[in-house]
């Protein structure tokens, strides 16, 4: 990559080439938990439930940890745009160093899941079913951590085909082993909440052995493995300095979401429900704009170790056209189908689903006004990831969905009597507010910086 300015239609290209891949691994394994709420919705409309609160709470725990991996692919293209192989190697071995030890730590809390889900004033057979499911996939957290680096350096690297390939495998293995555990097909027993939780654990495990297989065999010469042991303290440190900030902004984006899942708890099990499938509905959406942020920090990352700003600026733009292009589409589609959409997770047989469909339209509604949003800050956070710009952003989420966010959802869903509306509206305003404060720091500040050589290395503004 050089200097040389690059037309629009490049630019995509470029952007597609990774974003593409990185966005199918990403539905693959958002499909995975998706595959969860859809076979226990089937199942039961309590069961449905705790898996929305299950999930919550694991999806929780697997952010918190997941800052140092998410931080991977700037450094390394960072370091692979500067000729720097030595770094590459060092910052994704001190990444799976920090990972491993955070999952190592955080895995046996969920044996205490009930009692927390009780004192959050969850319904007692809501809570005990999540529990029994918590009990087992709470330990697929260190395999799906590290898949998370081993993603990050892969794609990085320019492979995010192979990641794809590897996560549909897991998919597979997981609907399959779902099927059998959780009706108990084939012979096998019934067990419901607890089969998804097996199922769970292979599979991500699965697609852990299979990526450190291929990372080890496509890039020997960075010899991840050997002499794995010994610390490095200086790139851990940078790591750290770098990942810490990145969870903290996660959980403060996902806890908005598992704060309204809890409070959608307090108004009913169908409510709770009706949200659940409406978040996988948005969810599965911002899988998209996510894959273009992830391939967007990369590029980014690129643009910053060459201190080419141009190419920042250009790349940047076509990226956020890319991401309001498929927001557009997404609204049109939950505009103009809720119903439909929800009615896919529920057995029409259940003399619940009605009631679900009812709230769940309204809820399919609100989440398509805020698709432009939810968009916007996705790239946002991605290309400041991409000039290693991960402290202010962290302040900006925490202000703008728990200073501004959570008052507003609380307030317009009780104390206004709005209900799962006013919940959700809450979550718009949130979006909103850190969408447009992120986007105007990376555009007035960072994005001019990086021309003049003041980022794309390690330093004061580089964390």
């Amino acid at each position: 990559m050089t200097k040389a300015s690059l037309s629009w239609r490049a630019h995509a290209a470029a952007l597609l080439g990774l974003g593409v891949p990185i966005v199918g691994s990403y539905l693959a394994g958002f499909f995975i938990h998706v595959t969860d709420t859809v076979m226990l919705g089937w199942y039961g409309v309590n069961d449905l439930a705790a898996i929305v609160l299950a999930g919550t709470l694991w999806f929780l725990t697997f952010i918190l940890g997941s800052g140092f991996g998410t931080a991977l692919p700037a450094v390394v293209a960072n370091a692979r745009a500067q000729g720097d192989e030595a770094q590459v190697r060092r910052a994704t071995r001190m990444a799976i160093w920090l990972t491993l030890g955070y999952g190592v730590l955080i895995s046996p809390l969920f044996l205490f899941a009930e009692p927390l889900l009780l004192a959050i004033g969850q319904k007692p057979e809501v809570a005990a079913l999540a529990a029994d499911y918590l009990h087992i996939a709470g330990w697929s957290v260190v395999p799906f951590l590290l898949n998370n680096v081993l993603r990050s350096y892969l794609s990085a690297l320019g492979q995010p085909s192979a990641v794809l390939v590897v996560t549909l495998v897991g998919f597979v293995v997981h609907v399959l082993i779902n099927w059998v555990l959780i009706f108990g097909h084939w012979g096998a027993p019934e067990l419901g909440i607890r089969g998804a939780a097996i199922s769970t654990l292979i599979s991500d495990t699965l697609i852990l052995v299979l990526l450190l297989i291929y990372a080890t065999r496509k890039f020997p010469q960075y010899d991840l493995l050997a002499r794995f042991w010994r610390p490095d303290p200086q790139v851990m440190a940078r790591i750290f300095a770098l990942g810490w900030p990145i969870s903290l902004q996660m959980v403060a984006e996902v806890g908005l979401f598992s704060a309204a899942s809890v409070m959608m708890g307090w108004i009913s099990a169908e409510s709770l429900a009706a949200h659940g499938i409406a978040l996988q509905l948005t969810s599965t959406t911002f899988m998209l704009h996510l894959g273009l942020s992830n391939a967007a920090t990369i590029r980014a990352g690129q643009a910053a170790g060459l201190h080419d700003g141009r190419l920042l600026r250009d790349g940047a733009l076509t990226a956020v056209a890319l991401s309001a292009l498929i927001a557009a589409v997404t609204i049109a589609v939950f505009l103009s189908i809720p119903g439909q959409l929800i009615g896919l997770f529920l057995d029409p047989a259940d003399p619940a689903a009605p009631q679900v469909i009812a709230v769940g339209v309204g809820l399919v509604t609100m989440a398509a006004l805020f698709q432009l949003a939810d968009a916007g800050q996705a790239m946002a956070i991605g290309l400041l990831r991409g000039v290693q710009d991960t402290k202010v952003p962290m302040v900006i989420a925490a202000v703008g969905y728990w200073v501004i966010g959570l008052p507003v959802a609380y307030l317009l869903g009780f104390p206004a009597g709005w209900g799962g509306i006013g919940v959700w509206t809450g979550l718009l305003v949130g979006l909103s507010v850190v969408w447009l404060a992120l986007a105007w720091r990376f555009w007035m500040g960072q994005a001019r910086q990086v021309g003049e050589g003041t980022q794309g290395r390690p330093g004061p503004t580089a964390v």
